[in-house]
């Protein structure tokens, strides 16, 4: 890339913070009517939609960024940081344009060509069955956490194919689809959680929609970047493995949130005694607390950052992203989640029964950043089990391929 683009590419990262910035004041003001809600407010969706939150990793074709992903993981974490529901969505939502520049040119017609502020929800998860028809498939299923579901008009869903009686076929493919708002139905009443409740996660449901073919891909060709080959997509950005890219935002969130619960920590305890009547700022130990657990968000948001920064500097300069990369990226982005809200707890158990109060926001953020932790992408296990093998230039055992 030369220079004059590069600063152009720098110029719309600044821009992309600066812009959640500037509607800082209306994302905390939202916070609690959408956690009130079960789904995000009226004005927290107007402040995202201001900010250009969902188009930072959208094609410019359609009136999008095209960002560097780095500047849409710092986005999501500032957007966070002010309101974790806001920055939960933001990170969910915001991956999908992403997906969308690799499929058929008539998708991204169909979604923006009349409004390119157009959201889509998910989950990849396959929890449904897609049975071959001719020109497509019939998909039927129940799919959980559909993330910032009723402000979107289009969902993505995870399915297997079918073997044509709604049963999994002998040897299903995993694929992803897209259909419009009204081939799905939104369950209202199926999101009733501790945390991130103003994402308004909720369940969809598919009873016999007709996918056509066009709309779908298959989940290894998006891994591999096969579909951006056949779709002609040479821009780095979208020949990132989804293994990088789709988990990005999810734990930029949590890293965000870490944060902010971070920043209202700090306010809270600057005036704040103990039941002694001494003084917290006085208080050595609670004053190495602070700061080791700055020092551990700090390091999850560097950790998280650099993993995708090397990989599209790999991606830019001609080279793929090698499956032991990829992994140590996932890799990174547990651990810097993990860490991050570990953080959290050292300086929630400091904050006095009085954080646990409704009106105190920190309880808020201190829900949030666990309910966030237990999204399937953070579960550790298989994927640092498949790294070290990887590291060691081992082969993976067939349940592990799937992992990383």
């Amino acid at each position: 890339m030369n220079a004059g683009a590069s600063t152009l590419s720098d110029l719309v990262v600044k821009n992309a913070v600066a812009r959640v910035e500037a509607v800082a004041d209306e994302l905390e003001a939202g916070a609690d009517e959408s956690e009130k809600l079960g789904k995000l407010s009226d004005r927290s969706v107007s402040a995202i939609r201001s900010a250009g939150l969902m188009r930072i990793l959208q094609p410019k074709e359609h009136g999008g960024d095209e960002a560097h992903p780095a500047e849409f993981g710092e986005a999501v974490m500032t957007a966070a940081s002010h309101c974790g529901a806001s920055g939960w969505v933001a990170g969910v939502v915001g991956v999908h344009p992403w997906e969308i520049a690799l499929m058929d040119p008539r998708v991204g017609e169909e979604v923006w060509g009349e409004n390119q502020d157009t959201w889509v929800s998910s989950p990849y998860t396959p929890q449904g069955i897609a049975d071959p028809v001719d020109g497509g498939y019939v998909l039927n299923g129940r799919w959980q956490f559909s993330s910032g579901t009723d402000h979107s008009d289009w969902v993505f869903l995870g399915a297997i194919t079918g073997d044509g009686s709604g049963r999994p076929a002998a040897a299903p493919k995993y694929l992803h689809v897209i259909l419009p708002r009204k081939d799905y139905e939104i369950i209202q009443d199926s999101w009733n959680v501790i945390g991130l409740e103003g994402t308004g996660s909720k369940d969809v449901v598919v009873n016999g929609a007709f996918i056509p073919a066009y709309r779908t891909l298959v989940h290894e060709d998006v891994q591999s970047g096969a579909a951006a080959e056949r779709t002609g997509r040479t821009e780095p950005l979208y020949r990132l493995p989804f293994n990088v890219l789709f988990p990005l935002g999810i734990s930029s969130a949590v890293i965000g949130i870490a944060e902010g619960a971070l920043g209202l920590h700090l306010a809270y305890q600057r005036n704040r005694s103990n039941a002694g009547g001494v003084q917290i700022k006085s208080d050595p130990y609670s004053m190495f607390a602070i700061s080791e657990a700055a020092a551990e968000i700090a390091a999850s948001r560097s950790n998280l950052l650099d993993g995708v920064t090397r990989a599209f500097g790999q991606v830019e300069a001609g080279s793929p992203v090698t499956a032991v990369q990829t992994a140590e990226v996932r890799r990174n982005q547990i651990q810097s989640a993990w860490r991050a809200v570990r953080a959290v707890d050292e300086i929630f158990a400091r904050s006095g029964g009085n954080a646990g109060r409704r009106d105190n926001p920190l309880q808020r953020f201190w829900r949030d950043a666990h309910m966030g932790l237990q999204h399937f992408i953070h579960v550790p296990g298989q994927v640092f089990h498949a790294t070290a093998l990887l590291e060691m230039g081992l082969e993976l055992p067939e349940n592990l391929r799937g992992a990383v």
